[in-house]
């Protein structure tokens, strides 16, 4: 299912609303899938130098299917802003890809650069790191989650296009 919506545009419309309604993520984030805009429902995972979880999550079913059609999820990934291991490598993102998710949204890094640029999924992040995580089956899922001071709540939607990301606590289309 397609989006069309401008991240702008819905700054433009919801700028008046309140942060448990509308919230805007900072402009730290490069991309790294194919995909520049998606959209979709959240699912949170919370996790430090530990990608056990975001496995588990790219693994399963990336989507949900609603009377207009199916729709990505998108999985936002607190991982504390960490520069020093990856939380999503090419395997990952080629599970994330295959099993429908409309993006991965991660506070901290990714790796294997080169097989992630052409994968059909949206992939944000910091930054680029060689390092894998140790998997020690840490942390935590569906949960609400700070990115970059930013709350994120399982259910909320997630609109990314090449001006930013912005969350709603509803869909907005």
């Amino acid at each position: 299912m397609p989006f069309s919506l401008a991240t702008c545009d819905l700054c433009d419309a919801h700028k008046q609303d309140s942060p448990e309604i509308f919230r805007v993520l900072p402009p730290v984030f490069r991309d790294f899938g194919a995909r520049y805009v998606f959209a979709g429902p959240v699912t949170t995972v919370k996790c430090f130098e530990d990608n056990s979880l975001v496995k588990a999550a790219v693994d399963s079913c990336g989507f949900i299917d609603t009377p207009q059609g199916r729709v990505g999820k998108v999985l936002v990934v607190d991982g504390a802003g960490s520069l020093r291991r990856a939380l999503l490598g090419g395997n990952l993102g080629a599970a994330a890809a295959r099993n429908g998710w409309a993006g991965v949204v991660i506070d901290g890094c990714v790796r294997d650069v080169a097989e992630l640029a052409p994968l059909e999924v949206g992939i944000r992040a910091l930054a680029a790191m060689p390092m894998p995580t140790e998997k020690q089956n840490q942390g935590l899922k569906d949960i609400p989650v700070q990115i970059q001071g930013v709350w994120v709540r399982p259910g909320d939607w997630l609109y990314a296009d090449a001006d930013g990301m912005v969350v709603s606590a509803t869909q907005l289309a």
